[in-house]
């Protein structure tokens, strides 16, 4: 049976949150530590293909970014600002370090067999567009996760108590998402893509990161009762 793109869409969304309160829940911080480097270098390998969602255009990617909003705003909720930071840089230096050795790995010549060129060469152009979405992605997560750890440190100062988590992890993340989304959409494909397609992309992507924003609410509230009842397998 084939599904069709949305019901596609939700089920990658509702895996990616499973998994991130399944490696939580098993593994503790470090399981968060862990997500961020994978959901950030399949984001970034999925940002180039477009797609139709919901009658309108846009890239992958965003329900695996958006969710290291997720992972940031639990470990702020659950360990404060400096573990959520350090998620941050984790995810700075595994783009890097994908980006440096793919760019080597697609400089070999591939053996002379037409298969493996063929393979190859569709791996190439995809990592030969990849610096240009690792800058971007650099700079929009450097901005954008920032600004998330400090509003919801703010929202959380003003609205402390575990009912009220829903506002912090939306107010911070809405805005956030909206930063992200304009500085990657503007460094990434200006000038790849016509400006009509560019806006769409950056509306509808963002609409996406939007959706995916609500949805992830009850995933805080889940791993904030997981270590709450000390239901979390910490691994040191």
């Amino acid at each position: 049976m084939r599904f069709n793109n949305e019901i596609l869409w939700f089920i990658m969304l509702v895996v990616n949150f499973s998994l991130i309160i399944f490696a939580y829940k098993k593994f503790g911080k470090i399981g968060l530590y862990t997500w961020i480097p994978i959901s950030t270098i399949i984001a970034n390998i999925q940002v180039v293909l477009l797609v139709d969602l919901f009658g309108f255009g846009t890239t992958l990617g965003n329900i695996l970014y958006a969710g290291g909003f997720l992972v940031t705003d639990i470990l702020a909720e659950n360990y404060g600002r400096k573990h959520a930071q350090k998620a941050v840089y984790l995810g700075f230096f595994s783009l890097i370090a994908l980006t440096s050795i793919m760019q080597i790995a697609v400089s070999f010549v591939p053996t002379d067999v037409e298969e493996a060129i063929v393979l190859f060469d569709g791996v190439k152009r995809m990592f030969d567009f990849m610096p240009r979405i690792a800058i971007a992605s650099l700079v929009a997560y450097l901005v954008s996760q920032s600004h998330d750890i400090w509003a919801y440190e703010f929202w959380k100062k003003k609205y402390s108590a575990p009912k009220y988590i829903w506002i912090r992890n939306n107010a911070s993340t809405m805005v956030s998402q909206i930063i992200d989304n304009a500085i990657f959409t503007l460094i990434a494909f200006y000038g790849v893509y016509p400006k009509k397609v560019l806006i769409e992309i950056f509306l509808t992507t963002y609409l996406m990161k939007f959706l995916v924003a609500v949805c992830d609410t009850p995933f805080v509230y889940i791993a904030h009762y997981l270590k709450r009842k000390n239901m979390i397998e910490e691994i040191e």
